[in-house]
């Protein structure tokens, strides 16, 4: 090797220990200004807005495509599915702002009201007062609207059992006071529920409570038992109707009934699979016309994968991941025990409704017909998880550096547009003293005593009453 090749070797090295400098001085001043940025006090309220946006915005974009050939081949306009999930969503903002702006004392105050408002509204639903749409009677009809309320009985189930696991406490450690009224007052629910009968209100249900007793700190046997009892129900309402069972039937033996309960799945496979890496464009996609039923609803996902692509579907993943590290870290930076519970509940309320959406899409996990959040199609299922995401916002201004931050430096550009009051810091319940007597009084109970004491005998029985002078004994 002549000297000016190994001038030129050691040159080239030398250049790529310059660009791998460079590239890690890069990564290291991005992880640097992320760390700071995440460290900041309204980080998780950012990131809240940023999720609920960006989620919304999807989903109006893919109900748009996914609904417009649905809404021509009825007679209308290609606009009418979109423009109800427009109003729906406006409708959601009013609740959102109203979930964010209403003090979190009020409430949990309120959650009591609530729980039994929702209870009674699943109770009309069974009466000829509710209407019944593929098969089940889970729906009010107001005008050209319908509101199914097991959507808000998830809200105030979570709500209402964080006040009560949290009043009780100190009390947790005995089975009677962690079940009781929790547990009771769930089950009612579940009941009205699969009278409906409606798997997924029942499914998505039953993990509110199993994360109600999770974050109360319940033994891990309780979760067994109740695994073993929400398995029971789950295969209560899929025997009860044909649909159900043929649903799980195809999920047990894929492939056997390809033109009959397997289609819609198998559709929805294809479908994903032609979208490749980058999809096939918005309002490209095969599967809405007519080939991947309910494709606005259950089955969004599915388009999302063929027009958008894996980037796209990954995209809505790492949107719900995202979620679940932020309200979590709600969950852990509050001190108070409420807000604590409440956060990580409604968490997991909605990260596993998207997953079992976006599992039985994909194939592992039979179809339930539980709605994609703020993607889906649908009024009731936008307009109660934009409250939630107004309540966890809510619940991210409550952090102790936020609530600093914000009584000190004012309300900020978000909280001047949606003219938010300054959070309340938390001030832990008072514990009460035993009220002691006063001085006078202690020190005659004390002589009293004394004497009581002083006239035991030796053997430990009070002496025989004196007779009295000249009487008989």
């Amino acid at each position: 090797m002549t000297a000016l090749e190994e001038s030129k070797n050691t040159k080239s090295e030398s250049d790529g220990k310059t660009d791998r400098k460079e590239r890690t001085g890069r990564l290291g001043a991005i992880r640097t200004a992320l760390t700071a940025w995440l460290g900041r006090p309204l980080a998780s309220f950012h990131l809240i807005l940023a999720i609920c946006v960006l989620l919304i915005v999807i989903g109006l974009v893919m109900v748009l495509s996914a609904s417009a050939v649905i809404s021509i081949n009825q007679g209308s306009s290609a606009y009418t599915v979109f423009g109800k999930q427009v109003v729906f969503v406006l409708v959601g903002l009013v609740l959102f702002w109203i979930g964010v702006r209403v003090p979190l004392q009020r409430i949990r105050a309120f959650s009591p009201i609530a729980l039994w408002v929702c209870v009674l509204l699943l109770v009309l639903v069974l009466t000829p007062l509710g209407s019944t749409l593929n098969g089940t009677r889970s729906w009010f009809r107001v005008g050209p609207l319908s509101v199914q309320p097991v959507e808000f009985a998830k809200l105030a189930l979570a709500l209402w059992g964080a006040h009560i696991l949290v009043v009780k406490r100190g009390l947790l450690h005995q089975y009677r006071h962690l079940l009781v009224p929790v547990v009771p007052a769930a089950l009612v629910m579940f009941a009205l529920v699969m009278l409906q009968p409606d798997l997924g209100g029942t499914v998505t249900l039953g993990v509110v409570l199993i994360a109600l007793l999770w974050f109360a700190g319940a033994q891990l046997r309780l979760f067994g038992a109740l695994a073993l009892g929400g398995l029971a129900g789950v295969v209560l309402l899929a025997i009860g109707t044909n649909y159900r069972l043929a649903r799980v039937v195809s999920f047990l033996n894929p492939g056997e009934d390809s033109l009959g309960a397997d289609y819609q799945s198998d559709q929805a496979l294809y479908a994903l699979a032609e979208g490749g890496l980058f999809g096939k464009g918005i309002g490209q996609g095969q599967s809405k016309w007519e080939y991947l039923p309910n494709v606005h609803n259950d089955f969004i996902f599915a388009l999302i994968g063929e027009e958008l692509g894996f980037l796209g579907s990954a995209l809505v993943l790492g949107l719900f991941g995202m979620l679940a590290v932020t309200g979590m870290r709600v969950a852990t930076r509050n001190i108070d025990p409420w807000i604590r519970m409440v956060s990580a509940t409604l968490t997991v309320w909605l990260v596993a409704q998207a997953a079992i959406n976006i599992c039985y899409v994909v194939g592992l996990l039979p179809v339930t017909g539980i709605t994609l959040p703020l993607i889906s199609s649908g009024g009731t299922s936008v307009v109660t998880t934009m409250l939630v995401f107004g309540v966890l916002a809510n619940c991210a201004r409550h952090e102790p550096e936020a609530v600093a931050a914000l009584r000190s430096q004012g309300p900020g550009r978000f909280g001047r547009l949606m003219r938010l009051p300054a959070p309340e810091p938390y001030q832990p319940p008072v514990r009460r003293k035993p009220v002691r007597p006063p001085a006078t009084q202690r020190g005659s109970a004390g002589r009293s005593a004394g004497r009581g004491t002083a006239r035991v005998t030796a053997r430990g029985r009070p002496p025989a009453p004196r007779r009295r002078l000249g009487g008989r004994s």
